[in-house]
């Protein structure tokens, strides 16, 4: 058994898996410590990857080699594109994954990559040397040494579970707390809190009366998230179903409101405002009489099921009675009851860009100990985080990626400049460029980065060439193609839009609201032909309307982004004394002398910080 390693990765979650594959890939030795080496990547909440901003994440750890949407790929049983009632820019994929299989599947790829170990055991102690760190103590008392440390406990830190009054410690349930490290990690000079997440109740789908509800079926179109996935059907798809709270439910719950520890002031760390409670539900919007439900399939044979939108940490029975009283869960069975978890989490702003600590040398953090929540979100910042350690020991730059690149640039930069003051979800919102980061061009932006990296197999190259040519292809194809006025009338007048009174190119057309690639395709059988005998043409197409319709908003975001980014060159010195700059704020000079931004650009975002600090900034450094 070798214990010296150039990189040790703590936590088989989200973050640890795709940290450990990505450096391990690069050619790093990496010993990967997990406390169960069967739940490797384990979806605790919902089984599920996507939905909105994150399904844009999933493909962008795709663009740059990582496995998350490859997994998800081989173990999705439903399907949908959401918000394809808005623009592009919002659309955003999720599936509903097999939980038991998604996390084999990453156990088998983990596997394959020769030189990286796996370990199962708890790590409880960081070895530390001048101020670097240089491995890990396990509860096992065994030492590992290595160059760098990504620590990736997820919720597992000082975990505390609650279901009424009933508190037990652990990370997750039937699974142990780790102790020990956050106190290490405080002693070294970290700012530590609490953080709180809960899920709800596992259903007996035997006891479901499925026909009073909902049915929401997967969408038609082949949609997948990796760009290398041949093809996006590997399991059986399954339905999920709707259901509505209702005047009973909610009565039973306000009736035991006072033994939710979220209430009865047992839980005082952060929750997620944007996916609350069922209690908080009611609290909160006490005037809606009913609140929507979403159940959901946990594997493609099983029939346990998630009751999504029903996260509760109330007292078992009370659960098992409210459940009961939502029409189609009448005679419902539960599996297990819904729980509460708070967890300690260390302050983001104490990290850098490349998620290396700015307090001990070669130790990163990623994932939910960052302040995140959501698989996808943790699986951005552990590939990041293993891309930027392998670089570093091997004396190779930083990977960075910037807010106008990915939706991953926005996240951590969001977190290393401003923190967060409760549990971090990515939503489309925070980017200032979304048009630019769309869910259909993720490999067009990203993969020319893994290439550069290393990480981008022959395969994933070739793909991509393909892809992107193929694209640009017919973009020309219709910008150049001349329809006459006869053919194209012909369709017109079936989607009851105004004629042409002469011919004109395909591109003029497809640029008209009322008109899509379908109907383009319609007018066109060459072209038809053409997108017949390219593989994963709908996608494609898709990309191909995107590009041709939005083409004016995408020059003038990439004009926007171009001119802010100017600010990221203008960089400022690692100890430059903000104190002698009289002339900006008190509090700017507070939050620039802790947050120590690298640029003008992420001292601008920089809450406190206001545009005329900007100037003072930018006359100081001569611009």
């Amino acid at each position: 058994m070798a214990f010296e390693f150039d990189i040790i990765v703590v936590g088989a979650g989200h973050a640890g898996c795709e940290a450990a594959a990505a450096a391990a890939n690069l050619g790093s030795s990496v010993l990967l410590i997990t406390m169960d080496m069967e739940r490797m990547a384990q979806m605790s909440c919902n089984p599920a990857i996507g939905g909105v901003a994150k399904g844009q994440i999933v493909r962008e750890i795709d663009a740059l080699g990582g496995y998350t949407g490859i997994i998800t790929d081989r173990t999705t049983i439903h399907f949908r594109m959401l918000n394809q009632s808005k623009g592009p820019a919002m659309w955003s994929p999720r599936a509903q994954c097999d939980r038991i299989k998604f996390s084999a599947e990453w156990r088998n790829e983990l596997e394959l990559i020769s030189n990286l170990s796996m370990w199962q055991d708890i790590a409880t102690k960081l070895l530390i040397e001048d101020n670097s760190v240089i491995g890990v103590e396990t509860n096992l008392g065994v030492k590992f040494y290595s160059k760098s440390v990504i620590l990736t406990n997820g919720t597992f830190l000082n975990g505390l579970m609650h279901i009424g009054k009933v508190q037990t410690p652990g990370g997750r349930i039937s699974e142990p707390e780790s102790k020990g490290l956050s106190e290490q990690v405080a002693s070294l000079g970290f700012s530590v809190a609490r953080m709180k997440t809960g899920t709800p109740a596992r259903l007996d789908g035997r006891t479901i009366d499925f026909n009073q509800l909902e049915e929401q079926a997967s969408d038609e179109m082949n949609y997948k998230f990796s760009f290398v996935t041949d093809h996006n059907k590997y399991l059986q798809y399954r339905k999920c179903y709707i259901a509505y709270t209702n005047e009973e439910t909610h009565n039973i719950i306000n009736q035991n409101i006072a033994n939710s520890p979220m209430f009865d002031g047992t839980i005082q760390s952060i929750g997620p405002r944007y996916c609350p409670s069922i209690e908080q539900k009611l609290v909160t919007f006490s005037d809606k009489p009913l609140h929507q439900l979403f159940l959901e399939p946990e594997g493609e044979s099983t029939i346990e099921y998630y009751l999504n939108g029903f996260s509760s940490s109330l007292p078992w029975e009370v659960q098992y009675k409210a459940i009961r009283t939502i029409k189609g869960f009448e005679n419902a069975k539960i599996f297990r009851p819904g729980y509460a978890i708070e967890y300690d989490f260390f302050d983001p702003t104490q990290l850098k860009h490349t998620l290396e600590t700015k307090i001990i040398r070669n130790l990163y953090f990623a994932g939910q100990i960052n302040g995140t929540t959501g698989y996808e979100e943790a699986g951005a910042q552990g590939m990041i985080a293993g891309i930027n350690a392998h670089n570093k020991i091997n004396n190779r730059g930083e990977f960075l990626l910037n807010r106008n690149e990915a939706y991953i640039g926005v996240l951590i930069d969001d977190l290393v400049t401003k923190g967060v003051d409760e549990p971090y979800r990515m939503f489309t919102s925070r980017a200032e460029h979304r048009i630019l980061l769309r869910q259909d061009n993720a490999d067009i932006r990203l993969t020319p980065k893994t290439i550069d990296t290393g990480l981008c197999s022959d395969e994933r190259k070739t793909k991509f060439l393909q892809r992107r040519n193929k694209t640009q292809d017919l973009i020309d194809y219709i910008k150049n193609k001349s329809i006459s006025m006869k053919v194209a009338n012909d369709v017109l007048n079936k989607i009851k839009t105004s004629p042409l009174k002469q011919g004109t190119k395909l591109y003029n057309i497809l640029l008209r609201p009322q008109v899509n690639i379908s109907d383009i395709l319609q007018m066109d059988p060459d072209l038809k032909t053409l997108t017949d005998s390219i593989q994963g043409s709908e996608e494609i197409l898709a990309s191909v309307e995107i590009e041709c319709k939005y083409a004016g908003y995408i020059e003038k975001e990439k004009s926007v982004a171009d001119k802010i980014h100017k600010l990221e060159e203008i960089t400022i010195p690692d100890n430059f004394d903000y104190g002698k700059l009289k002339s900006i704020s008190f509090e700017a000079r507070e939050k620039l002398t802790k947050i120590k931004p690298k640029t003008i650009g992420q001292a601008s975002r920089i809450i406190g910080v206001s545009p005329a600090d900007i100037n003072v900034l930018l006359v100081y450094f001569g611009r």
